[in-house]
């Protein structure tokens, strides 16, 4: 590649990194403070209407709901999305307790998703317990965290307890130390830049793992893949889809040497650059995006 290439990407990649350093920091309403301020209005209609709601008091559409507000998407409810995998996974987790515990970053946080809390989450939460608590849900994302700093957080006495008491956890990690690795060498940024990082990065998440299995040897861990969040940006140049998958490779590589672990790719929903698929950032998933993450998702956990 280059130089000429090169600077193009880091000037387009510091464009979107400013972009989203002020979607996080001007004092506007999160997505969450949007959902919290729907959800009193929603409360309080319900309270003069005689309805209580849901017992979670979550942004929780119901199938008519969502129909009507993604008629134009081509998937149209989560029955129509999870219509096979709902029925599996009633049975896989019917009759016995579950905890999960989500940690990692904006994907587990559920930013771009404005329609559930929590993203592909929250949805698994709304499906799997639409009408009966079969699930206990606890997600600890946090947008922009790396791997260093999700084994750090592990630290924290109320996300280990969650972690102590979890029988699968989920985890979204790596994106930010590539993005990483962007920052740091902005000036004149090559392929190779990657590798070391990479080493870094499988060394960071080995701990993750070992600490998680120290806390809970029993848990089932889950790690989802990344996919390129460049793709809108930079479509033709394929060094950076490269650089992703072989970060995914050595994700996968990891859990391999693991009994309790499995890799969850994600990166083919993303593939065809589908615009409906991502938030208007251009970077998360949309509403939509979880959605099919989160079917991929519930695959997995039921696969056995």
């Amino acid at each position: 590649m280059n130089k000429k290439r090169y600077t193009l990407i880091i000037l387009g990649i510091l464009f979107i990194g400013i972009t989203l350093f002020l979607v996080v920091d001007t004092p506007k309403e999160s997505i969450n403070e949007i959902a919290h301020n729907t959800k009193q209005q929603k409360q309080a209609q319900d309270n003069n209407t005689g309805d209580t709601g849901n017992e979670k008091g979550k942004t929780s559409p119901n199938d008519e709901q969502l129909s009507s507000e993604t008629a134009d998407e081509p998937v149209a409810s989560l029955q129509d999305i999870f219509s096979e995998a709902v029925k599996r996974t009633i049975n896989f987790f019917d009759n016995r307790e579950t905890n999960i515990t989500a940690i990692g970053d904006s994907l587990t946080q559920g930013v771009g998703d404005d329609v559930v809390d929590g993203g592909y989450v929250g949805i698994l939460d709304n499906t799997i317990n639409r009408n009966n608590q079969l699930v206990t849900f606890d997600n600890y994302g946090k947008r922009g965290n790396r791997s260093d700093q999700l084994l750090k957080r592990l630290e924290k006495p109320k996300v280990a307890q969650s972690v102590k008491n979890a029988d699968i956890v989920l985890i979204t990690i790596g994106a930010n130390d590539i993005m990483q690795v962007v920052k740091e060498n902005f000036t004149d940024l090559k392929i190779n830049d990657f590798s070391p990082a990479k080493e870094t990065y499988k060394g960071t998440l080995q701990q993750i793992f070992d600490k998680i299995n120290a806390l809970n040897d029993h848990a089932e861990i889950y790690l989802i893949g990344i996919y390129n969040p460049f793709m809108h940006y930079f479509p033709d140049i394929k060094e950076l889809s490269m650089i992703v998958e072989d970060w995914n490779k050595t994700s996968r590589s990891l859990t391999e040497q693991y009994d309790n672990a499995r890799f969850i790719p994600i990166a083919d929903i993303f593939k065809s650059g589908d615009k409906k698929l991502f938030a208007e950032d251009n970077f998360h998933p949309s509403h939509q995006g979880y959605q099919l993450f989160a079917r991929r998702v519930l695959k997995y956990l039921t696969d056995q």
